[in-house]
């Protein structure tokens, strides 16, 4: 749910495994079976070493300290429980959970243990196990009221609804109506569509608070999970009427109206939102980008949008976030002119804003704008000199435009950037390889690529170029099939993979394969690309479908003016 929804829920699980416990439940040392002989001298330095270690974040040194306790003494339970703890900040889970569940069988009483696995069953998305946990903990420690909400939120995140509302109703019965469990058993009765039972829980709130906002705020989107969105309409417009000026109401109001298609009204509110001091930029962020991924309002009311916007730029002058909502509106309506010309605007008036340099970039090289990908690409990795996209953005730029040189200069650089990141990396050497084909210098370009797959035998970019290129040459077209071939099992609704797959197929002289697999491209596919109609006529000709090739890549040179070496093969089939 959304809105004031949102601040009603309760947190799900607190998972105790923090290295940063309190000494009051932190487990003590001397846990021991009676009638053990050990040396506890020898222990205890040992094992407040391990603390000391554990706690100034040497967490292999803690280990080994931990691990030299358990030879003096095998049956400690807090020994084990330290050394989960280090496991689980570490995020080893398997092994983690093994020591937890060695500290839970020597002390099966201890509630901290208890706890340290239900959280770690919750992060493996065990919920069935986390239950059996709380479960238990809550039959050891049936005055611990918290450890029933836990329980009943669990219940309900696991489809167990009557179970968490018997837990939930417990607790009401017990302390009447309040904040924690009516609460937590609305967003139960919710999840299970039990609306009616839900309304009258939150009446019941309103009973003994009925100004609260959060309460009646939440009626209103119960109407709307339930699809009375009238009654919905008449919460919110009392709640706007009582308070206007509240944040959280306006809020919540706007996802209303952006999800009922009220845009009137939506477009309306938002200028209030807009100057209201009560919102913090950052919910007006999200209000924003949320609307901005709404494909239908922009389509429907994509310039109005965009006017709200140019407000919100006049209410936070020169703040270098919210310039950019406007340019991503522009991107995402294929506005690709008004994106560029805008955030050229930007990187003008605001040349020390990376993030805007970094969309401008990415526009050039979306509308294949090569030209100016270099230009700018050249300023930008100059200005900002440690930015690694900028260097490979410049290099693919460069590339294009046949500046070979400055193009492995660049990619020399992105390299030092990248470090041990082994995904930058591949990405310098997916471009080099690049580089080299270009160049035609064709063993190297394959010699790069062979080293990328040393790094990474499954990168889907580095095997689809690999195999596009070889294909290209006619060379290991068997080994180009397998590629392609595994990148489309990982990918199966990339068109440009697909191509690439296609293209290697036609090659083998599979060429009905091919056929079937760029007639669902073009078929499905909701932008047009010069290569696919290139490639399409290559096989209709080869189908001796003379006419449709010709068709085929007349588009392709209507859609790309430079494949002129095209109208040849229209010649040769006319």
């Amino acid at each position: 749910m959304k809105g004031i929804f949102k601040t009603a829920v309760l947190t799900v699980l607190c998972f105790v495994i923090a290295a940063s416990c309190s000494k009051k439940i932190t487990p003590v040392i001397s846990g021991l079976p009676r009638g053990i002989n050990y040396d506890s001298a020898v222990f205890d330095y040992v094992y407040v070493e391990a603390l000391r270690q554990k706690l100034i974040g040497n967490a292999g040194d803690a280990l080994k300290y931990l691990e030299q306790c358990l030879k003096v003494n095998p049956e400690n339970d807090a020994v084990y429980y330290q050394m989960a703890q280090i496991l689980f900040s570490g995020g080893d889970l398997q092994n983690g959970k093994k020591y937890a569940l060695k500290a839970a069988e020597l002390d099966p009483d201890n509630l901290w243990y208890m706890l340290m696995l239900a959280g770690s069953y919750f992060q493996e998305k065990n919920i069935d196990s986390a239950i059996v946990w709380y479960e238990n903990a809550v039959h050891k420690f049936p005055g611990k009221d918290e450890l029933l909400v836990t329980l009943g939120n669990l219940y309900s995140g696991n489809g167990d609804y009557r179970l968490a509302d018997e837990v939930f109703s417990e607790l009401d019965e017990k302390y009447g109506i309040n904040e924690r469990s009516t609460l937590a058993n609305i967003k139960n009765q919710v999840n299970a569509g039990n609306f009616e039972r839900a309304l009258v829980l939150v009446e019941k709130l309103l009973d003994h608070f009925p100004e609260e906002i959060l309460y009646n705020g939440l009626k209103a989107e119960i109407f709307r999970e339930k699809g009375d969105n009238q009654k919905a309409m008449e919460v919110y417009n009392l709640l706007m009427e009582r308070n206007p000026d509240n944040p959280d109401i306006q809020l919540s109001l706007c996802d209303f109206l952006l999800d009922e298609k009220k845009y009137d009204e939506l477009l309306q509110l938002i200028n209030t939102v807009i100057f209201n001091e009560n919102i913090s930029r950052e919910d007006k962020l999200g209000l924003f980008s949320r609307i901005i991924e709404n494909d239908d309002i922009l389509v429907h009311r994509g310039d109005d949008v965009a006017l709200t916007l140019m407000i919100l730029e006049a209410a936070y002058e020169n703040d270098g976030i919210i310039v950019l909502l406007r340019p991503e509106l522009y991107q995402k309506t294929g506005r690709i002119s008004e994106a560029t010309e805008r955030l050229e605007e930007i990187t003008r008036s605001m040349p020390g804003n990376y993030y805007a340099w970094e969309r401008l970039l990415l526009v050039y090289l979306e509308a294949g704008d090569y030209k100016n990908l270099e230009l700018k690409g050249e300023e930008c990795a100059l200005n900002f000199n440690r930015s690694f996209l900028a260097k490979l953005l410049y290099a693919v730029g460069s590339t294009e435009n046949r500046n070979f040189d400055t193009a492995l200069g660049e990619l020399r650089k992105a390299e030092i950037l990248a470090g041990d990141n082994e995904e930058m990396l591949l990405q310098v050497l997916a471009t080099r390889a690049d580089v080299f084909y270009k160049m035609k210098d064709y063993d190297k370009a394959f010699s790069v690529f062979e080293e990328a797959l040393v790094m990474d035998s499954g990168d889907l970019t580095v095997l689809n170029n690999y195999a596009y290129y070889l294909a290209e040459q006619n060379l290991r077209l068997k080994d180009a099939e397998k590629m392609a071939r595994q990148v489309i099992e990982k990918e199966k609704d990339n068109h440009t993979f697909l191509d690439t797959y296609a293209w290697v197929l036609f090659k083998r002289g599979k060429v009905k394969d091919a056929e079937r697999i760029m007639d669902s491209i073009l078929e499905e596919s909701s932008k047009e690309n010069a290569e696919f109609y290139e490639h399409m006529g290559y096989i209709k000709k080869k189908r001796k479908k003379f006419e449709e090739a010709v068709k085929f890549w007349k588009r392709a040179i209507e859609l790309d003016s430079s494949k002129t070496e095209l109208q040849k093969e229209i010649e040769k089939c006319q």
